[in-house]
């Protein structure tokens, strides 16, 4: 499997590579194994077949089974690919771009540029070839962290009226915004963790709902017309947005009623960073002196002053801010400044507590890379994680060392860019709280209502479902 897909997803399946003479698991999804002894000739015919027609299949097929995880090399990303962008593009559709903190500041880093630097280039860039409008999924993170707040204290206090330790669900909560860890749980580790997993959909899937239900409508378009690409810094992000959980249908217009030909996703393509310079060198463009435009405000964290603002740490800063919103909300308990989170095996498993009369009433973690995740994922099997918050990155380092992000350039070692990385993506970033933050605001005002209302849990929430062993999980590849 190519070294671009997340740890979880490499280590998660040992047999997961489907040679190009092999029967794609698609093929015998949902069918009765056949017994009876094949004609000499269909083997023959069937033989020349396979010799001559590659596997072909999505990454949705590559969801629905527990066989193979995802091989690069032979699953095709026809729908999840540069040259689908610009051929879209082509077609006339209506296309908003959506980039991720992360992919910006490995854009920085790159060209050795400022994060608003890159955002302006890119609006420039993008516009020039005929994109609609660039949003900021800093935005639909502040969404995304408001609604988990919410969840994670109504989770809290349902846990204290219940007296039976081994009857306690919900905690710890863990973070539900990396695909990687989300594709492995419900494949590998099933209804024992699941039901621990935010409701809450992650950035990328708030954000492409905003669009489609919401915002397009002050874009002036219906959500059919719409082609919504995200700029992320991770390949299973690509996974996630082909998740069937994500897409939604809209009535015909003729009869009234729903058909799957009216299945729109939320995020219709995903494009890597590296795929982002990729383009940026096809158009052979001068990145650098690319001329800077203003800003689409409309879902981007920008004040009035020009800079750009959101919260503490590169990887979302869930459990930075539920911390701080849960210390407040359910301690009364104001938290100013960085949080002391202490390292425990390594740098990326950190914790921070906090202490009420000599008892500790809140435990989070920070915890990144396969490894780590392991050793949590034993621990609540067994019934001995003490921590109420659980922040799950399937890379090491997390969301900045994605497999989609630009590699180090000659000299540099990883560790070096990683270090360059943290420093620019808070750099000219001011924080702010998300429950501040004016277009979120808005966006409950006028659509959501509130936090945790009805409304909000229809658009802003999902449910992961263990993936049952099929048949083709037998097979050795």
């Amino acid at each position: 499997m190519s070294q671009k897909f997340s740890p979880a997803l490499r280590i998660g399946d040992l047999n997961d590579f489907i040679a190009p003479s092999q029967g794609c698991i698609v093929s015998l999804k949902g069918l009765k194994s056949n017994t009876a002894k094949p004609d000499k000739a269909e083997v023959s015919t069937a033989k020349k077949q396979s010799q001559l027609e590659p596997v072909k299949i999505s990454l949705k097929d590559c969801l629905a089974c527990s066989g193979c995880v995802t091989s690069a090399e032979t699953v095709m990303l026809e729908k999840q690919s540069l040259d689908e962008f610009l051929s879209t593009i082509n077609k006339g559709k209506a296309v908003i771009v959506s980039l991720s903190p992360q992919s910006r500041a490995s854009l920085a880093v790159h060209f050795g540029i400022s994060q608003l630097q890159v955002f302006k280039k890119l609006t420039s860039l993008f516009k020039s070839l005929g994109v609609k409008a660039i949003f900021d999924t800093s935005c639909s993170r502040d969404l995304t962290l408001v609604e988990s707040c919410y969840e994670f204290i109504s989770r809290y206090k349902q846990n204290q009226l219940v007296d039976d330790e081994s009857s306690k669900l919900g905690l710890p909560m863990i973070a539900s915004a990396c695909p990687g860890w989300i594709c492995y749980a419900e494949k590998q580790l099933g209804s024992f963790v699941l039901p621990y997993i935010s409701t809450v959909k992650s950035p990328q899937q708030t954000v492409g709902a905003i669009i489609k239900h919401h915002a397009c409508q002050d874009l002036g378009f219906r959500p059919e017309e719409v082609y919504h690409v995200t700029v992320m810094p991770c390949y299973d992000k690509k996974l996630e947005a082909a998740r069937d959980d994500f897409v939604f249908y809209l009535e015909s217009r003729e009869n009234g009623d729903q058909s799957e030909l009216n299945g729109i996703p939320e995020v219709d393509s995903v494009l890597t960073t590296g795929e982002v310079l990729e383009l940026i060198q096809i158009k052979e463009v001068d990145f650098r002196s690319l001329e800077e435009s203003p800003l689409d405000r409309l879902l981007t964290n920008v004040n009035e002053e020009g800079l750009l603002y959101g919260v503490r740490g590169s990887s979302g800063g869930y459990a930075e801010t539920i911390f701080r919103y849960a210390a407040k909300t359910l301690f009364g308990r104001q938290i100013d400044g960085p949080l002391n989170f202490k390292n425990i095996r390594n740098s990326d498993f950190q914790e921070v507590a906090l202490e009420v009369e000599g008892k500790t009433v809140l435990k989070f973690a920070l915890c990144y890379g396969f490894r780590n995740l392991q050793n949590i994922v034993r621990k609540i099997k067994s019934g001995k994680c003490d921590y109420h918050f659980l922040e799950i990155m399937a890379c090491p380092s997390g969301c900045l060392n994605g497999g989609g992000q630009i590699k180090p350039k000659p000299g540099q070692s990883p560790k070096e860019l990683s270090q360059s990385l943290e420093i620019a993506y808070m750099e000219n970033v001011l924080v702010a709280d998300p429950f501040n933050n004016p277009i979120v605001r808005s966006l409950y005002d006028k659509w959501l209502e509130q936090p945790g209302s009805e409304k909000a849990r229809k658009y802003m929430r999902t449910e992961y479902h263990p993936v049952e062993k099929s048949i083709t999980s037998q097979l050795n590849w």
